[in-house]
């Protein structure tokens, strides 16, 4: 049996939701204050449609997530350098950290949105294990590494929501500046995991 396409009005409804999402989040002090209802009204559609299409508001955040990040995870999975995977493994770690906060920066209050979700670690949350995943293997190709996994928490806690949030918001640091930080700190990271 083919697969069942979703009707033209659902997509339609999904992409106005996200809108109204993104939108939401972007203009708001405290992403937690952002509600179903809210993005329900502000998409112009009934609070069931949200309820029945992602099941729960960190349903709605998941998706809007994998959505948003589905560029990045594509370039990552087969794109060209510098994220594809003929990009040699210690400039390539670069690359995914650097466009990980870039992604964070541009999605600020979604990102610290979903990973303030939940009461389960967010060491366990699917989204941060697949970015482990794949930063525990690059650093485990580079010559002279001395493994990857803790390393791999490393560098992504230097990327957190929160903490970018922290940076741009509070502290006001420019986009440049904190690329610039991010990248001086993995590379001084790397190069000592790769000299001992």
């Amino acid at each position: 049996m083919p697969e069942r396409k979703p009707r033209k009005d659902a997509a339609r409804n999904r992409e106005t939701i996200f809108a109204a999402a993104d939108a939401l989040f972007a203009g708001c002090e405290d992403p937690n204050d952002v509600t179903m209802a809210d993005i329900a009204a502000a998409a112009g559609v009934g609070k069931g449609t949200l309820f029945r299409a992602f099941g729960d508001r960190a349903g709605l955040l998941r998706t809007l997530y994998a959505s948003r990040l589905e560029p990045i995870e594509q370039a990552v999975e087969a794109g060209p350098p510098p994220l594809g995977p003929a990009t040699p493994p210690q400039q390539r770690v670069l690359a995914v950290l650097d466009a990980t906060l870039c992604f964070k920066l541009d999605n600020r209050r979604l990102t610290l949105a979903l990973e303030d979700s939940g009461s389960t670690s967010p060491y366990q949350a699917e989204h941060y294990q697949r970015w482990h995943r794949l930063l525990r293997t690059m650093l485990e190709q580079i010559p002279g590494s001395t493994g990857g996994d803790f390393t791999a928490h490393v560098l992504l806690a230097a990327v957190r929501a929160d903490l970018v949030e922290y940076l741009a918001g509070q502290e006001g640091l420019p986009r440049e500046r904190i690329r610039a930080q991010l990248a001086d700190f993995t590379t001084g990271v790397l190069n000592s995991g790769s000299s001992g």
